[in-house]
């Protein structure tokens, strides 16, 4: 993910002002998500705190790692082998997307500008790439090695 200096300060400084301003980031973002997309919700059954736990995590490990390319390609595309398991389509990260902006832009209120908006865009449409890529990887069937008959 190659994003300039101004873009990962843009990140960082509205994450942490949305978490500050909302200390219930996460839980509002899944209030979010399933009224813009209440099909979603069934995936969501296991334990929603600890489930909202590992996103706040993965969010900030990203926003700590988001210079280190080979970093975030190994990470995020694991995450998005895992989430093939867990009945992840392409199409469901639309909905994630814009629950997730619209939820750090309402917790930043006045202070989100159109380059906040610009800034998470960017970074979730790279971060949706290197997880589909991952999904991919996992869905290819093995490689199949050469036999030689004799």
């Amino acid at each position: 993910m190659s994003m300039t200096t101004a873009a990962v300060t843009l990140l960082r400084e509205s994450f942490e002002l949305a978490v500050e301003h909302e200390p219930a980031l996460i839980e509002r973002f899944y209030q979010k998500l399933f009224a813009r997309a209440p099909h979603l919700a069934p995936m969501f059954r296991r334990d929603r705190a600890a489930q909202a736990e590992m996103l706040r995590g993965a969010l900030v490990a990203v926003l700590d790692h988001i210079d280190n390319g080979p970093w975030l390609a190994a990470t995020l595309g694991a995450l998005g082998a895992r989430h093939v398991g867990y009945g992840v389509t392409p199409a469901m990260y639309d909905d994630v997307g814009s629950a997730l902006v619209a939820t750090l832009a309402e917790a930043c209120g006045a202070r989100w500008t159109t380059a906040h908006a610009r800034a998470w865009g960017d970074a979730y449409a790279a971060i949706v790439m290197l997880m589909l890529q991952g999904a991919t990887d996992a869905q290819a069937p093995a490689p199949q090695l050469a036999t030689r008959s004799r």
